[in-house]
């Protein structure tokens, strides 16, 4: 029995192995993160012998490289959340940190709960990558919004007002019309120096040019509405760089983000679950490739409580002796995207309030006893993923795919 603990860093592991009773199998060695480095961290591993597994840290993108080049090898290999071996103490109330002894540390658990190891498994490629769009989505949304609420900051010394005079929703390719219009014009003076008719005769023409529609009557609304507004700043060429920059900048990472969210979905109709996740009330075609991409595979969770305790969404417990607290807050040790998604779909339950839905009657119940808001939104989150445990388990069994590891 050669329990491997491995501590993985950015360019390099350390890797230590331990056997019963403390045995020093393999004293710590370091090993680059590299086609030959990583070769010869499998060849130390074999040598220990067949009953063999090997432990380390899920570390975001640093683990990922070392878990699979070992699982090619047929290494046992277990990817475990950094928070068991911190809570496991290591066996010592004195506190070292370093790379050697961390290697012992996990070594050491995974001696201790041999047993207990799930075998890692490599995310096939169409959801690794599904993944990977659905975290730079997110990213770029963040970013839009940043550079949304600077454009109107720059406006509304400007043209106050402007991203308000249209209500026309955005373009697939990320262009939307106010953003366009202030490309063009860009200070209120562009409408207030010239007559109503001229700028009728303008509008019509720039909206021909854009592809959006004209209305002789929205043109007079536009020209009276934006004559009316106080501004700070003059009508000169820097404050035409200011506005037209950070116009263009905005539409370039909406036009990002639009080509990204497509491409998501496309990859997402790909796994035989979209249709099913797509078919849940209040789940839309980008929410379905996000919770794809968040939750992966339902069949590697052992059972639905176990996808609960991935999202974080379950109720804490806090009790000792006599003393049992009765409300505690959500355990939070998931994966923050997943809650953030989890959350928007249940908001949409709470908007539209379908009677028929069993989520919305499970949260109507909470919200009708009392109970706090976060606490029956929480619980409707909670509700909604063992829903979705059951629909998405049993039409990849139908699907007939072959089930990963389970965590």
């Amino acid at each position: 029995m050669n329990a491997v603990g491995i501590d993985v860093s950015k360019g390099k592991s350390m890797v230590a192995a331990l056997r019963p009773m403390g045995e020093v199998a393999l004293a710590p060695r370091e090993f680059p993160h590299t086609d030959v480095g990583l070769e010869q961290m499998a060849y130390a591993i074999i040598n220990l012998g067949e009953d063999t597994k090997v432990l380390m840290e899920a570390t975001g993108r640093y683990h990922e490289p070392v878990a699979a080049a070992l699982h090619e090898h047929g290494i046992f290999v277990s990817v475990l959340n950094p928070l068991y071996v911190k809570q496991s103490g290591g066996g010592s109330i004195r506190k070292v940190k370093t790379d050697k002894a961390d290697a012992m540390k996990i070594a050491k658990y995974a001696l201790d709960n041999w047993v207990k190891l799930q075998e890692y498994t490599p995310m096939d490629a169409i959801r690794q990558q599904l993944k990977l769009y659905s975290r730079q989505y997110d990213l770029y949304m963040k970013t839009n919004v940043a550079l949304q609420n600077n454009l109107i900051s720059l406006t509304d010394k400007v043209y106050p007002g402007v991203n308000e005079l249209f209500s026309s929703p955005e373009r697939p390719d990320g262009h939307q019309k106010w953003v366009d219009y202030v490309m063009t014009f860009w200070h209120r003076d562009c409408l207030c120096r010239i007559s109503p008719e001229e700028f009728t005769e303008r509008y019509r023409k720039w909206c021909k040019r854009k592809g959006y529609n004209f209305s002789p009557d929205k043109a007079f609304d536009v020209y009276v509405s934006s004559c009316e507004p106080y501004t700070t700043l003059p009508r000169n060429s820097n404050t035409k760089m200011l506005i037209t920059t950070a116009a263009r900048q905005l539409t370039a990472a909406r036009a990002a983000t639009a080509a990204l969210r497509q491409e998501m979905i496309c990859l997402a109709q790909q796994l035989p679950e979209y249709e099913t996740v797509r078919a849940m009330y209040g789940v839309g075609d980008v929410t379905a490739a996000q919770l794809i991409a968040e939750i992966g595979d339902v069949r590697r969770f052992a059972h639905r409580s176990s996808l609960v305790a991935f999202a974080g969404v379950d109720p804490a417990v806090n009790q000792s002796g006599k003393h049992a607290v009765q409300s505690n807050p959500a355990t939070k040790r998931g994966s923050p995207h997943l809650r953030k998604i989890l959350y928007q779909v249940v908001c949409t339950y709470l908007k539209k309030s379908p009677a028929n839905e069993p989520v919305y009657q499970f949260l109507d119940r909470k919200r009708a006893e009392g109970k706090p808001y976060f606490v029956y939104m929480t619980a409707a989150q909670n509700k909604f993923l063992r829903i979705y445990y059951a629909r998405v388990k049993e039409c990849l069994t139908a699907a007939g795919c072959e089930p990963p590891g389970q965590e």
